[in-house]
């Protein structure tokens, strides 16, 4: 059985005994996520101690690097990481050995103003114990003068981005770049079985590349807001990508994914929101402040995805 259709198969049976999506997700975290007023993404170590994602003001106009450590199965933050935090920095990816965090930011390559656009960039360290290295831009083929957002990499350094330089159209795709040891290859826009006419963007790839994980937008099958897709790598194509369904997706924006190939359980950000009117003024502040209140926050939902 291909991994599609296993993936459709439990899908179709989940969705079957699961009355709404709010059922079936839940919080990552929450003492931990709702002290900020927007998270978003999350990549964690192939160990499942350590952990990074963005945090942000109500605006955006603030977004930094937090990393997490899990102690006595409790997640913790440690702090801003010591690189981040002077300009806008987001959609961290930590590769499968640990050894090097992507990242996108607007910092420039030098001087002290930021860039008009997002680039992605890197930090390297020795080992699991070591610091992290100054930040690295792989500059081109990969980064250009327009937007270079939300890098994934697989085992063998392969590169998976959102950016529009090469997009069909002025919405977001995403793009494949081959490491080839020392450097980048010049990418490609990944085919129309994932990107279409809407907004493609945010994608995951699995260590072995045999399935991507990403958001979309505008396309014909969505739920709502923007929703989450799979698409599965058999010989040297990929099939057209599956909405994962409203097991998964909202009618609010769910994006940001992020796979747990150990435990298969999928991580993923979004806006959703369960609030309701309330008659009092107290009522309503506590309403205001459930986990689930419009803002940007982590999810996480059971999701097997092995043959």
């Amino acid at each position: 059985m291909t991994f599609r259709f296993l993936l459709l198969f439990c899908v179709m049976s989940l969705s079957v005994f699961a009355q709404n999506i709010e059922e079936s997700a839940t919080a990552f975290a929450p003492q931990l996520i709702s002290q900020f007023p927007n998270v978003r993404d999350f990549t964690m170590s192939e160990t499942g101690d350590e952990a990074y994602i963005t945090a942000l003001d109500f605006s955006g106009s603030l977004s930094v690097l937090i990393e997490l450590k899990k102690e006595s199965d409790t997640w913790k933050a440690v702090g801003i990481l010591p690189f981040s935090g002077a300009f806008k920095d987001l959609e961290p990816y930590l590769s499968p050995d640990g050894l090097r965090l992507y990242f996108a930011s607007n910092r420039p390559l030098e001087g002290t103003e930021p860039k008009a656009d997002f680039d992605i960039w890197y930090v390297n360290r020795k080992d699991l114990k070591s610091e992290w290295s100054v930040p690295i831009n792989p500059g081109a083929p990969v980064n250009t003068s327009k937007n270079e957002f939300y890098p994934a990499v697989s085992a063998n350094g392969n590169l998976y981005f959102t950016g529009d330089v090469l997009a069909e159209s002025s919405k977001d795709d995403i793009f494949f770049s081959k490491w080839l040891g020392d450097k980048y290859a010049k990418p490609t826009r990944m085919t129309d079985a994932i990107n279409t006419e809407g907004y493609e963007f945010n994608s995951f790839i699995s260590s072995n590349e045999s399935f991507l994980l990403f958001s979309g937008y505008n396309r014909e099958d969505g739920e709502g807001g923007g929703d989450l897709y799979i698409s599965f790598k058999e010989g040297a194509e990929w099939t057209p990508a599956v909405n994962l369904g409203p097991l998964v997706n909202s009618r609010f924006l769910d994006y940001c994914p992020y796979y747990d190939e150990k435990n298969n359980i999928l991580y993923f950000t979004s806006n959703r929101s369960a609030v309701e009117i309330k008659p009092t003024l107290t009522e309503l502040i506590n309403e205001l402040n459930k986990y689930e209140n419009g803002q940007s926050r982590i999810y996480k939902i059971s999701l097997p995805l092995k043959k």
